[in-house]
């Protein structure tokens, strides 16, 4: 079959400069829409459509609404009045209506000119002397009756420079091609029954016939959008799978535990390993045991203890003489895994380094000097890991936490330095947002994945309420009877604006309404816009017990952990997402005490910020609230993959399409075992230039 796909395909692999009207500038201006070859066209599919089969009576239109017309220039003059414009007017015996273009060439004047017949399509609006349309699409056609299309007008995405009418020309042309070279299908025996094949519904859907339902086309429900949504999933699996695949063959350093030392860290811990994090483990230990990269995914809810596994995996490579780097989203983050991790492996000898913004001048340079030399065997650290001054003498692990905050060029500058000619180091990636199943195979099927699905011993779930604003008084004494009886509290402050001054005040004000309200207590303050070391001095003094209650800003989503802590107000909780909500409601629930968590909002509430309480409220399951989460926000979104393009799918949503998810896995398992000439030019059918991002 591959060489008849070969030929039948390549005219559509053409470049679409090869098509008559698209120069260079079109080219490029293409190119922002992901149009690069022919075939590409075929899969730019309408956002929408407008019944344009239709022509409207002049004399019956009302305000409001999109129509097809037709009539005889009466009049065309460029009118000054406060702006300069292209007056037409358009009468067909029942009626007239003016049409108006701020925004004409002298070659639109000499068409549009007194007895012309025209056809126009566009919105009516009240004008200043009647009913006008601003700007309509338009066209000069002859004096004798020609009858409107037959087909729904699709309306397509576009970009500045590229007109409907011209995007639409340039379809119809790949269209063309495609009847000539018999487009193939290359899933055609392996679909569910009742799908229709490739070419029928690129048909169908670039011109749905006159009287077909437009709501299935608007919900992206209709069966020919479907069968490309399939395929489409389809080909992005296989993508990532055949990387997976390529991956085996890299090679990498076998890291193993020549020393011993993971079990000399095991029996110093003041707490055993649970059942899931020691199989997580050992699947990490298989991996890199081997001379081929590890790729793996390892999830795991709030307060499940990946921190220990990951500190266990970097034992294996100080083991054989290899360094580690920890890469995680903020610098107190950073300060505490440094701090937790490197209370775990000095007293094994093993040298634990810190690398953020915060750490300059000579401290910098020696941990750049220890990095360097190897002596710094572990190296924890923000985005300051990758840049041009950080070098590595043996890097052959990293492990990348809250992977979803960071961007995919970000992940790729770090593993570049740890490569060394053929070899490429293992990596680990880490989210405390637990992915659904489905979603995993078809979005990190690249990857392995490892699940830690339960909880530490004394874990406890924690109670969760919504409480308006008004009532914010009455909260305020709840946290001063909470905080006499001995126990802490935290007030958190989400981000307001895009703005560390914003944030900083609104959460240094709540402080100064605690303070004043609650004399008799301790109210301390951390916020991003303070150096690492005032941040530890506040939280060392909240972890010790010298603080009752800890104002915050969201730094302290992730990594605080503080037993004693019982209770955790959130302000504004409407703003922010689920996701986030629960990684707060996270850093409470970790001693032997009932945990609580107030959501505090403001009403009125949107309908998507008020589902995400209702959750909230509902479960701390982390894999039900990762679902609701992905329904409300959408994969790039919850994958961290809206910045690089990864997982940007031109006809598939992976939330509205997530029961097409066994038909994907099923097809692309198939396809690759039993149809492998097919894989290539189906991914090369959808998917173009992410291979290297894929590879992180």
């Amino acid at each position: 079959m591959s060489d008849r796909t070969d030929s039948r395909s390549s005219a559509l692999a053409r470049p679409v400069g090869a098509l008559r009207g698209v120069g260079p500038r079109l080219a490029e201006r293409l190119s922002r829409l992901g149009v690069e070859r022919i075939a590409d066209l075929l899969c730019l599919l309408p956002l929408r459509y407008e019944d344009r089969t239709r022509i409207r009576p002049l004399g019956g239109l009302m305000p409001g609404e999109k129509v097809l017309i037709e009539g005889e220039l009466e009049l065309a003059e460029v009118a000054y009045r406060r702006r300069r414009s292209l007056l037409c007017r358009v009468a067909d015996g029942t009626g007239a209506i003016t049409l108006r273009f701020f925004h004409f060439n002298r070659v639109q004047q000499q068409q549009l000119v007194r007895g012309a017949h025209v056809r126009c399509f566009g919105e009516v609006r009240n004008g200043p002397t009647g009913l006008e349309m601003i700007h309509p699409e338009y066209r000069v056609i002859g004096a004798e009756p020609e009858p409107p299309g037959t087909a729904l007008t699709p309306i397509y995405p576009t970009t500045e420079g590229l007109h409907q009418q011209r995007l639409r020309r340039f379809i119809q042309q790949a269209m063309a091609v495609m009847e000539k070279t018999d487009s193939v299908d290359y899933l055609h025996d392996r679909l569910p029954e009742g799908y229709p094949e490739f070419a029928e519904s690129i048909r169908f859907l670039h011109g749905p016939p006159q009287g077909t339902d437009i709501e299935p086309l608007l919900a992206g429900a209709h069966p020919c959008q479907r069968r490309l949504a399939l395929e489409e999933l389809v080909a992005h699996r296989l993508s990532l799978q055949r990387l997976n695949l390529g991956r085996r063959r890299e090679h990498a350093v076998m890291l193993k535990d020549e020393r011993r030392l993971i079990a000399a860290f095991k029996s110093q811990l003041p707490f055993r390993l649970t059942r899931a994090q020691q199989a997580a483990l050992n699947e990490i230990l298989a991996d890199l045991a081997t001379a081929s990269p590890m790729h793996r995914l390892l999830q795991g809810d709030v307060g499940s203890g990946k921190t220990v596994v990951a500190a266990a995996s970097a034992l294996a490579a100080a083991s054989a003489g290899y360094q580690t780097a920890v890469m995680v989203p903020t610098e107190l983050l950073a300060e505490q895994q440094h701090k937790t991790i490197a209370g775990w492996l000095s007293p094994l000898e093993i040298q634990v380094r810190l690398l953020t913004g915060s750490v300059t001048g000579s401290t910098r340079k020696q941990v750049l000097e220890e990095t360097a030399s190897g002596h710094a065997q572990v190296v924890v650290g923000t985005h300051a890991l990758f840049q041009q001054s950080v070098r590595f003498a043996r890097l052959a692990l990293i492990i990348v936490d809250e992977q979803h905050r960071f961007g995919v060029n970000q992940r790729l500058e770090l593993k570049q330095k740890g490569r060394k000619g053929l070899l490429s180091p293992h990596q680990l990636v880490m989210t405390a947002t637990p992915i659904p199943r489905t979603l995993t195979m078809t979005a990190y099927a690249d990857l392995d994945c490892s699940i830690i699905d339960e909880l530490p011993p004394g874990r406890q779930p924690v109670g969760t309420a919504v409480m308006r604003q008004s009532r914010r008084a009455e909260l305020v004494q709840r946290v001063r009877a909470h905080c006499g009886g001995g126990r802490q509290a935290y007030w958190v402050c989400p981000l307001i604006e895009e703005s560390e001054n914003l944030d900083y005040q609104a959460a240094a004000e709540v402080g100064r309404e605690l303070s004043d309200a609650l004399p008799n207590l301790n109210v301390g303050l951390v916020h991003g816009k303070m150096s690492a070391s005032e941040k530890d001095r506040v939280m060392r003094e909240f972890n010790s017990g010298g603080l009752h209650v800890l104002v915050a800003t969201t730094v302290v989503e992730v990594g605080v952990d503080v037993p004693n802590a019982s209770l955790m107000v959130i302000e504004n909780a409407e703003r922010m997402g689920l996701s986030q909500l629960h990684q707060l409601r996270g850093r409470v629930g970790r001693g032997r005490d009932a945990s609580h968590c107030i959501l505090l909002y403001k009403p009125p509430l949107t309908d998507v910020a008020e589902a995400r309480l209702r959750v909230l409220r509902a479960t701390n399951d982390g894999f039900a609230i990762a679902q609701k989460d992905l329904e409300l926000r959408g994969p790039g979104e919850v994958l961290g993959t809206r910045q690089t393009g990864l997982m940007q799918l031109r006809v598939a949503d992976i939330v509205r399409d997530a029961d097409l998810l066994p038909d994907v896995i099923r097809i692309s398992d198939e396809l690759l075992t039993r149809f492998p000439q097919r894989v290539d030019p189906l991914i090369g059918r959808w998917t173009r230039g992410s291979s290297e991002y894929a590879k992180v």
